[in-house]
């Protein structure tokens, strides 16, 4: 029953891989990074350079890992995070604009210059 409530609340990710965000809210915020992976299922996203959390990994010859305490990126939820819009610099939200060919693009709700190449 669970598992169905959460699916039915899950909605579209306005943010991509690759976007530039600034983190809102939360240990790490103020700080910005490129999105390295988008998760809609758990609605999170993984920012370079935010969220650093510590792994202690054991070390396994077979596979060429050393052992140790690994640093890397965790998932942060979407709600705390904010794209960062390229012509105007500020963090903003996403709006929808209509491009003449009949096609959606993402945009800057701040200065309105479409998000999408």
């Amino acid at each position: 029953m669970a598992l169905r409530h959460a699916q039915a609340a899950r909605h579209t990710i306005l943010i991509r891989k690759g976007d530039q965000v600034r983190v809102i809210s939360g240990r790490d915020r103020g700080k910005s990074g490129r999105v390295l992976s988008v998760n809609p299922r758990k609605n999170t996203v993984v920012v370079e350079h935010a969220n650093i959390i510590k792994r202690h990994t054991r070390p396994n010859p077979a596979k060429n890992i050393k052992g140790g305490i690994v640093e890397k990126e965790g998932p942060i939820n979407v709600s705390n995070v904010m794209i960062v819009c390229p012509s105007c610099g500020k963090h903003t939200r996403i709006g929808r604009h209509e491009l003449p060919d009949g096609t959606k693009a993402r945009a800057c709700r701040r200065c309105g210059t479409t998000l999408d190449k």
